[in-house]
């Protein structure tokens, strides 16, 4: 049985009084839930701040992406050094927003996910189509592509050590909102594949979220999917109570 994992990406939201204010909430909030896994991923200059007040919770940290090389002359980076020294545990990959406007490619992520779990950081790795991919057919082709090129080179037992987000970028920030159905099907397509690029047993046990304008008043429909492990969700997690709402689905 797969445990869920629900994972707050923040984006670019929330200064050090904001981050403390909302995760001291959450706390308390969520301090009862046991049956799912619970993370936050803050801007990188409070990862220290929150991950200190989150300190023996059950509530994890995550960065929002991460440098591939250690150390050296790369103004503007972070490495996964740095973030484990931070007390975060897992690190996002791949978001469809590092993809557009960061020019991240699926070398640069397959070099970061090797980065991320050589220092023992948990990958979340972002997979999705555009709205032009899926209205031309091309959203398994587009899967397969990101899927062959992010995890070339990695063993079953790396895979076991990363969780998947398939995030349908149309439906990220818009209010629109992947069916059940669509995304259902998007999900088994990736667990085929894995199952062909690794082993059945792998793709049966590695968790694969699903993000894109998850709210408490969808999350039961789409959790209800068999192959749905949780959610990778954005504006909805800049709010204590629709972020414990999510959360708490589980918990019922």
């Amino acid at each position: 049985m797969r445990r869920p994992i629900i994972a707050g990406n923040w984006k670019l939201n929330n200064n050090a009084k904001q981050a403390l204010e909302l995760v001291t909430l959450l706390k308390r909030e969520l301090s009862d839930v046991s049956k799912v896994d619970i993370v936050v991923c803050p801007v990188f200059t409070v990862l220290m701040e929150v991950s200190d007040c989150l300190i023996e919770s059950n509530i994890d940290v995550g960065a929002q992406d991460l440098y591939w090389e250690d150390s050296g002359a790369f103004t503007g980076e972070v490495s996964a050094p740095l973030i484990k020294d931070t007390g975060a545990k897992y690190v996002i990959i791949g978001h469809s927003e590092r993809r557009q406007f960061f020019g991240e490619t699926n070398e640069t992520v397959n070099k970061k996910i090797k980065a991320a779990l050589k220092h023992g950081l948990i990958p979340i790795v972002c997979i999705g189509e555009i709205l032009a991919e899926r209205e031309a057919g091309e959203t398994f082709n587009v899967i397969k592509a990101q899927c062959q090129g992010s995890f070339a080179g990695l063993s079953s037992e790396q895979m076991l050590k990363l969780v998947i987000a398939y995030e349908p970028v149309w439906a990220i920030g818009t209010g629109k909102t992947a069916t059940p159905e669509q995304a259902q099907e998007v999900h088994k397509y990736i667990r085929e594949l894995l199952a062909n690029m690794f082993d059945g047993e792998t793709s049966q046990e590695l968790r694969i979220q699903y993000g894109g304008s998850v709210k408490p008043d969808n999350i039961k429909d789409l959790m209800a999917q068999e192959d749905i492990d949780g959610a990778l969700v954005g504006g909805a997690s800049l709010k204590s109570d629709s972020f414990v709402k999510l959360v708490k689905y589980y918990e019922q």
